[in-house]
């Protein structure tokens, strides 16, 4: 197994992220950027995911030199709007009924910078929601509190009833993390997780 030279950064208090990159099962620290991430006028989701996820590299790599920092954003959005993590239970009962048999897109984005080389990748994953009823949206919140996730739809439990259809090159990014563009990133920094050193934790 190769050792990883420079330690891996994520750069992200999120608890979904986490748990993709675990699955790489290559050693990491999660530091949480604590960045601004309101939209700006005129953004598209992409545009919105793509900064947001190089920030988060950039602030963290900042005060980490001679690291290898994953930055990583998500933004839903059905063309005219954003839809950001709602929060609370209101907040998402009034996402899931606007969006409420319409199509939605979640941009997923991602920057690698060691300091030095920064680049971003962004997966699109499009889904067609049915129209929901009242009951059903509330007995969804009341079970799976969604409350921290773009969209208020947490597709690997109990949202993914929600919807019809979903089209991605990737099915981990609607969780949060783009493995596939990941990994395809990390080479570049020549880091392979079938031949690096894996977690002893794992």
């Amino acid at each position: 197994m190769k050792k990883i030279n420079q330690p891996l950064i994520l750069a992200s208090s999120s608890k979904y992220r986490k748990e993709l990159l675990s699955r790489l099962k290559i050693p990491f620290i999660c530091i949480s950027p604590e960045i601004n991430e309101t939209a700006l006028d005129k953004e598209t989701i992409t545009e919105t995911s793509m900064r947001l996820a190089l920030m988060k590299a950039k602030k963290v790599s900042e005060l980490n030199h001679n690291c290898i920092v994953i930055g990583s954003d998500q933004v839903a959005g059905d063309g005219t709007r954003h839809i950001g993590k709602p929060g609370n239970f209101s907040a998402a009962k009034k996402q899931l009924e606007f969006m409420s048999g319409k199509n939605i897109f979640f941009s997923n984005s991602i920057a690698v910078t060691n300091g030095i080389t920064t680049r971003t990748a962004t997966t699109l994953v499009k889904c067609k929601f049915k129209n929901l009823d009242a009951l059903t949206i509330k007995k969804y919140l009341e079970i799976e509190k969604p409350f921290d996730v773009a969209g208020s739809v947490k597709s690997e439990g109990l949202g993914i009833i929600l919807l019809e259809k979903i089209y991605s090159d990737d099915p981990t990014a609607i969780l949060g993390l783009s493995i596939i563009q990941l990994t395809n990133i990390l080479k570049e920094f020549h880091i392979d997780p079938l031949l690096a050193e894996h977690d002893s934790n794992e």
